[in-house]
C-alpha cells in the first residue's frame, strides 16, 4: 500500500511510503478489537480491596457477659459487627481484574487497529521537526491540516522533544513513542499520525 507523505501542517511532503499489507492492509474485525480493548481497560483497573469481616479482626474471643439475666443480647465476643471495632457484616471481597489474552490476539488487534486507520484517518509525516516549537504555532499548523479534534501522534524510538513540549497543552493531541502504540488509544482518536520512523518500528515489531 503506497501512501503520500505529508507535512505536519497537511501540505504535501516529499515522496511516498510503502506500507506493509501484513500490518496496514488487514480487514478489521470488531470482535478482535473488542477483546483487545476490554483486556487493556480491565488491566488498568486496580485491585478492589477487601474489608475485614468478623473472622478477620483482632479482638478478644472471650464471652464478656452472662448468657441470661444481664438484660442485654447474648454476644459471644467483641468481633461482632454491632460493636465498634468489630468486623464488617457482608463486606466487600477482594477482586482482581488482570485478565489474560493470547499474545497473538493482542498483536492481531494492533494490526487491525492500524489497518482501520489506514482505511480512514491515517497520516504519514516525514519527521516531527518544527521550526518554532511553540504551542501556539503548532496548534495553528494542526488546525490548518484539519486532522480533527482528537489526534494521536506516534514517533519512532523516542518522541521529538520540541514537538512533545509544544503539543503538551493542546487539547485532544497526544504523543507516544512507537513502543507505546496500542489499540485503545489508536481507536479513540480521529486521526493517527505516524512518522517514517514510527512506521519502520511498527513493521519491525511484527516482522521480528
Amino acid at each position: 500500500m503506497k501512501v503520500q507523505v505529508l507535512n505536519i501542517d497537511g501540505s504535501a511532503g516529499t515522496g511516498d511510503i510503502e506500507l506493509s499489507d501484513d500490518v496496514f492492509g488487514l480487514e478489521p474485525r470488531a470482535d478482535i478489537l473488542h477483546r483487545v480493548v476490554t483486556w487493556q481497560l480491565e488491566n488498568r483497573r486496580g485491585i478492589a480491596r477487601a474489608t475485614r469481616e468478623r473472622s478477620d479482626v483482632a479482638r478478644t474471643g472471650k464471652k464478656f457477659g452472662r448468657q441470661k439475666g444481664g438484660g442485654t443480647a447474648r454476644h459471644g465476643d467483641r468481633a461482632a459487627p454491632v460493636f465498634i471495632g468489630g468486623g464488617k457484616a457482608h463486606g466487600a471481597r477482594r477482586r482482581e481484574f488482570n485478565i489474560s489474552l493470547n499474545k497473538k490476539i493482542r498483536a492481531l488487534g494492533l494490526k487491525m487497529a492500524l489497518s482501520s486507520k489506514a482505511q480512514n484517518g491515517l497520516v504519514i509525516v516525514d519527521t516531527l521537526d518544527v521550526a518554532d516549537a511553540k504551542t501556539k504555532a503548532l496548534a495553528g499548523q494542526l488546525a490548518k491540516a484539519g486532522f480533527g479534534k482528537k489526534v494521536l501522534v506516534v514517533d519512532g524510538e523516542q518522541v521529538n522533544e520540541g514537538f512533545a513540549r509544544a503539543a503538551r497543552n493542546i487539547v485532544g493531541v497526544n504523543v507516544l513513542p512507537a513502543v507505546g502504540a496500542n489499540v485503545y488509544d489508536i481507536l479513540k482518536h480521529d486521526t493517527l499520525v505516524l512518522t517514517r520512523a514510527a512506521v519502520e518500528k511498527l513493521e519491525a515489531r511484527f516482522n521480528g
